[in-house]
């Protein structure tokens, strides 16, 4: 079921959404939906890497290449 959630921007802001979606051919709608999703997605991701990147280091992995070696 769709719900409707009102917001407040300024007037530039409002200008890039309606460009952007005209650049992209999807309704405005759309694009701030992908934006608040992407932008959501990255923080629980954030909290997630602050949580275990102790750990990661705890055990020697400080790269991507560390992780990669270690489960290789």
């Amino acid at each position: 079921m769709r719900e409707i959630l009102t917001i407040s921007i300024d007037k530039h802001l409002k200008r890039k959404v309606e460009k952007a979606a005209g650049m992209l051919h999807v309704s405005k709608s759309e694009l701030v939906k992908k934006a608040i999703e992407k932008y959501i997605a990255h923080e629980e991701l954030r909290v997630i890497r602050e949580t275990l990147v102790p750990y990661g280091e705890k055990s020697g992995c400080f790269t991507d290449e560390d992780i990669f070696n270690s489960v290789s």
